[in-house]
């Protein structure tokens, strides 16, 4: 496997672990493997003569501008459009289109079954969840709903980053290793 698809799936397991349990992408990682890329690019380009980087500086674009409306209107957060923007530089244009469909179908999943589980489970939502409850599953589940509280600070809505991360694993790993993944 190359490097980029590599750190593209390494990127991912990062993303969705922090995204799901926090709801935040960190910047951190995003500068390391735009970093990453950048060189690794720019040796293929200069040194390897792999011809100009093109594809994954138009992923880069398409990436960023693609999702950027979304966070204008403030349906996305910044992580998730700059994680995006990085999965295009780090796998070029092409796969970021399957990328935002499955990652589009996972968030919409993910949704529906918040809203069903509010209207047919009353108890996820209040009763069970809720740290001021005093049923014998709540008690146990206090400690790690409030640790959950605490990471987020606030944050609510559709880990669409994980989502995203999520498919460019898929992607990644049916590209290098074949077959259905």
């Amino acid at each position: 496997m190359e490097l980029l698809p590599l750190v593209a799936l390494l990127l991912g397991v990062q993303v969705a672990i922090h995204d799901l349990y926090a709801r935040r992408v960190s910047n951190r990682g995003l500068l390391l493997a735009t970093g990453v890329a950048l060189v690794a690019l720019a040796w293929q380009w200069m040194m390897a003569g792999r011809g100009f980087p093109g594809t994954h500086l138009l992923g880069f674009a398409l990436g960023l501008l693609s999702l950027l409306p979304f966070y204008a209107i403030g349906w996305m957060g910044a992580g998730d459009v700059k994680y995006f923007a990085v999965l295009g530089l780090l796998l070029g244009a092409a796969p970021l289109l399957p990328i935002w469909i499955i990652a589009s179908l996972l968030a919409g999943a993910h949704a529906m079954c918040v809203i069903v589980a509010r209207r047919i489970v009353p108890a996820l939502s209040h009763g069970a969840l809720s740290t001021d409850s005093s049923g014998p599953v709540s008690r146990r589940l206090q400690p790690v709903v409030a640790q959950w509280r605490h990471a987020r600070q606030g944050r609510v809505g559709i880990p669409y980053a994980a989502y995203l991360a999520l498919a460019s694993l898929w992607w990644v790993l049916q590209q290098h290793f074949g077959g259905a993944a």
